[in-house]
């Protein structure tokens, strides 16, 4: 059975954007480096289609696997920093796993 990818996916409001990209980013991307992660989507502006909902930043990194995303947001060294984007953006954060093809494949059935 293939594992499917993980993905983190965050609404952001920043709040302080001198803190957060001062302090937050320079010390969470060698952490993600260390995890494995890919931004695929690291934007402003979002369009929002549907429902009622003032979006300002989308996050989407992607994990080798659905644990892999997990041990990082759970890792020591993560945890450490955390406060950073507490301290400087607002965020709706969210767990996701990619649907593999096995899954796919049942689906389909």
């Amino acid at each position: 059975m293939e594992m499917s990818k993980g993905y983190i996916f965050a609404e952001l409001d920043i709040k302080d954007s001198e803190r957060f990209y001062s302090e937050y980013m320079p010390r969470v991307r060698p952490i993600l480096e260390q995890y494995g992660a890919t931004f695929l989507i690291a934007g402003g502006d979002p369009a929002v289609v549907e429902g009622d909902r003032n979006v300002k930043r989308v996050v989407l990194l992607e994990f080798e696997t659905p644990q892999r995303a997990k041990d990082f947001y759970f890792s020591d060294a993560y945890q450490e920093i955390i406060g950073y984007r507490f301290e400087s953006a607002g965020c709706h954060l969210y767990f996701l796993a990619g649907v593999g093809p096995d899954r796919l494949a049942h689906r389909a059935s």
